[in-house]
């Protein structure tokens, strides 16, 4: 077991996102955020120089990490074995408190919290929020928030369970190459203001999840496949 209470502000925390391109890592350090986003397919090869760079930036070292979040998927295999991967040898070597979340539950509640979805749930009430992201060719993953579990389903999967959806819908996320959603999908929905990960999404979730979880919870990955039952459920 590893819940612990961890939650303790001003201890040194890394926050990594490595489930898709570009890479982001975040540092929390004696109540400031330092982040650093790069762009490039092999994370493997780029995680540790940028880790270098940001650790620098703050004035401290890896052995100085008490806390480490990362996104858990869904995304690229390697991209998401990098973190679990992270978190396992910080927990082992470091004695590092670890905490993990899919990215659905990391953007999703800042999706709800936002004044344009809260300005569109007022005028419609029966709406759902989902949010879609990029996973591979024509192909993407799909959360409707609150409702049933995350799916992988090809476009035009996607463009069917959507449609079929009978109240409004809100969408959230991005499509391929950080395109703006409403390219691939038209006038038929509203979207949302805010669709990416930020440092300050990544801090708010690990200060939630850190000592919440066991060790196997927080280093198992979400990997989704393809869906072939309804996704909108009642």
């Amino acid at each position: 077991m590893q819940k612990e209470n961890t939650k303790q502000n001003n201890n040194l925390t890394l926050m990594l996102d490595s489930s898709s391109a570009p890479l982001m890592a975040v540092l929390f350090s004696e109540g400031k955020i330092y982040s650093a986003v790069k762009d490039g397919i092999k994370q493997e090869e780029i995680l540790f120089p940028l880790l270098k760079k940001l650790y620098k930036k703050a004035g401290k070292t890896l052995k100085d990490t008490k806390n480490f979040f990362f996104i858990k998927g869904p995304g690229r295999f390697t991209g998401i074995r990098i973190g679990v991967t992270l978190a396992s040898v910080l927990a082992e070597i470091n004695g590092t408190n670890i905490a993990s979340a899919d990215i659905f539950n990391v953007l999703g509640p800042a999706v709800l919290e936002s004044d344009s979805f809260k300005k569109w749930q007022a005028q419609n009430p029966h709406g759902k929020a989902v949010i879609i992201l990029p996973a591979f060719r024509e192909e993407y993953f799909v959360s409707f928030i609150g409702s049933n579990a995350p799916k992988w389903l090809n476009f035009e999967a996607l463009q069917t369970e959507l449609s079929a959806c009978k109240v409004p819908l809100f969408l959230a996320g991005w499509a391929a190459e950080k395109q703006l959603l409403k390219k691939y999908f038209g006038k038929s929905f509203s979207y949302s203001k805010i669709n990416f990960l930020t440092p300050q999404m990544l801090l708010s979730a690990a200060q939630k999840y850190l000592g919440t979880q066991t060790k196997e919870e927080v280093l198992t990955p979400l990997y989704l496949k393809p869906a072939r039952f309804e996704l909108c459920g009642k």
